[in-house]
């Protein structure tokens, strides 16, 4: 199926309350794996890919391997480019043909902020390319962006000020979620997200998504929040496979045998959380 918008995911996701996953990859591994799920499925999914990974890989490189393996499944996908602080990233993953940016300028004044994502939205628009748009830091480290308080949280209505004049696809507020594992049950803000919602509805995104309750999950998409970020889990999952099969197979050098085990774990974990999110079958 040819890649689509950010926005026709999101829009129908948003829509008909259910989650789509946004799952970090580090390779080619990760990608295949996290298509393979989602044909395995049914199920829209976002590939998402942090600038540290682009940085080592290449804007260019990542999307063309995206749209190579990509056509070869029957589902809707996207390519997504996770907090971006670095216009000149943004610029050049626009230019190699991404779908869909994350503008991070929550290390900015809310008007410098403001200003600067007006500026992305209307640049990336050119091109059909979907801007998420973020106010507050998230806690949490995740590839090098962030820290470990996160940002203060703005009022209700310079936040909506900031989604309507900015004219972002998707809002990331900061909600009690965070990056990494959580060091104790996170305290999730859901009456923000019930206020957002009513004040303008737009599709929101869950960040920190490593972690979260079944039950918390299902709440979240139920408010509106249908983009779900997966990062630390996957990782997690790709070093402890690597690990295991090295130890089980102290004397086996077949490197493909290695990547089919590792992929394997990995489609399992990711098929596991298409079921959580409902996205199961959206595709078909």
């Amino acid at each position: 199926m040819p890649v689509v918008p950010m926005q026709q995911i999101l829009k129908h996701a948003f829509d008909h309350r259910y989650g789509v996953g946004a799952f970090n990859i580090v390779d080619w591994v990760t990608m295949d794996a996290v298509l393979f799920a989602a044909a395995e499925t049914k199920s829209p999914v976002i590939v998402q890919v942090s600038v540290k990974t682009v940085k080592v890989m290449g804007a260019k490189l990542i999307r063309v391997m995206f749209e190579e393996m990509a056509g070869r499944v029957p589902v809707p996908t996207t390519l997504h480019l996770d907090h971006c602080p670095d216009r000149k990233v943004i610029e050049d993953c626009v230019a190699a043909g991404w779908n869909s940016v994350l503008f991070d300028a929550s290390k900015l004044t809310y008007e410098d902020n403001l200003a600067q994502t007006r500026q992305v939205v209307e640049f990336a628009h050119q091109y059909g390319v979907a801007v998420e748009g973020e106010l507050e830091g998230i806690k949490g480290v995740e590839d090098g962006v962030g820290d470990e308080y996160g940002g203060p949280i703005v009022a209700l209505d310079k936040a909506v000020a900031f989604i309507r004049q900015t004219g972002i696809d998707s809002f990331a507020p900061a909600i009690g979620t965070a990056h990494g594992l959580y060091k104790g049950t996170p305290k999730i803000n859901f009456q923000r997200v019930a206020e957002i919602m009513e004040a303008e509805p737009i599709p929101l995104v869950i960040h920190g998504g490593t972690g979260l309750s079944e039950e918390t999950f299902h709440k979240l998409i139920a408010y509106g929040m249908p983009k779900i970020n997966i990062s630390t889990q996957l990782k997690i999952t790709l070093a402890d496979s690597y690990r295991a099969y090295l130890e089980e197979h102290p004397t086996e050098y077949d490197p493909l045998k290695l990547l089919g085990a590792v992929k394997k774990k990995l489609v399992a974990q990711i098929e596991s959380f298409m079921h959580t999110f409902g996205s199961e079958g959206k595709a078909a």
